[in-house]
């Protein structure tokens, strides 16, 4: 037995190379198609914008207000008026200006103006020069809202704060989002000091797109959040939002030291307001 299986082992072996060659094949191997990758920019001419060129009260066609006095939210402190007693145009520039003075149970009056109609805005370029106000109590804000709140009632829709300050802490810009997984003290949140945030002005930009949010201070990255895939919780921001420019006294953050009243009245300054649309090359 043993000799004949070492008879037939050479045949076999011999027999191998010719099998091999048979059973070749002549298919290309495989190649996996890359998807090409989409890149974002912004269009270099203005979608919407405001260079509060006419003196007197801020273009009805392009801003309307939120009036009241019911805390917002925060336990603040003012009275948001729709006049020109708190927000008025001279001379190229926007004054948003709260002053102590009482109004419909409240102590401060000042103004919250919000963008309408054309002023919409999904991705894009957002771009606001402004000088903030001085002074402890003080809480300014460049910021957007959803118009529509798809996603249920705040945070879940999302917020995005451009620029926010508080008078108790001088000089500290934040830029900030809030969802549903990170809000109030635990909104995703950076800062820069800026020492001449009171007496220049400077840009505040937000660069958005479906992707990330990069917020820019004087043309300086200095924030990043990151759309994660993984839904609305963490990415609400694929509906249009709207802008808001307003100064409000006190409230959980801006009051966390109280209020100096020798300060009034005290003004947010605005050059100007102007959305870019985004642009998509692959």
């Amino acid at each position: 037995m043993k000799k004949l299986l070492f008879a037939i082992y050479p045949l076999l072996v011999l027999a191998a190379p010719s099998c091999s060659k048979k059973s070749g094949s002549t298919m290309e191997p495989f190649k996996q198609i890359e998807q090409p990758v989409k890149t974002y920019g912004f269009e270099s001419t203005v979608s919407w914008s405001d260079e509060f060129d006419t003196n007197g009260a801020p273009d009805p066609a392009k801003w309307t207000y939120d009036v009241g006095g019911s805390g917002w939210g925060n336990n603040e402190l003012e009275y948001y008026t729709n006049t020109t007693n708190n927000a008025v145009i001279k001379d190229g520039i926007l004054t948003i200006t709260a002053k102590k003075e009482s109004l419909n149970g409240m102590n401060y009056t000042s103004s919250r103006m919000v963008s309408k109609n054309g002023s919409d805005m999904l991705y894009g370029r957002i771009e606001v020069k402004a000088k903030l106000p001085a002074g402890r109590g003080t809480w300014p804000a460049i910021w957007m809202l959803p118009n529509d709140y798809a996603y249920g009632a705040w945070p879940n829709s999302g917020e995005i704060d451009i620029m926010e300050h508080v008078g108790y802490d001088p000089n500290k810009v934040h830029f900030s989002v809030h969802n549903q997984l990170y809000n109030s003290s635990n909104a995703k949140t950076s800062t820069l000091e800026i020492p001449t945030a009171f007496t220049a002005y400077h840009l505040y930009r937000a660069d958005w797109t479906p992707t990330a949010i990069k917020g820019y201070y004087d043309d300086q990255l200095v924030f990043t959040y990151t759309n994660d895939g993984k839904g609305s919780a963490g990415w609400p921001f694929d509906k249009p939002f709207h802008v808001l420019l307003n100064l409000a006294i006190g409230g959980n953050w801006g009051g966390v030291q109280g209020v100096d009243d020798s300060i009034f009245p005290v003004s947010m300054q605005v050059d100007y307001v102007r959305f870019y649309k985004m642009t998509t090359t692959n």
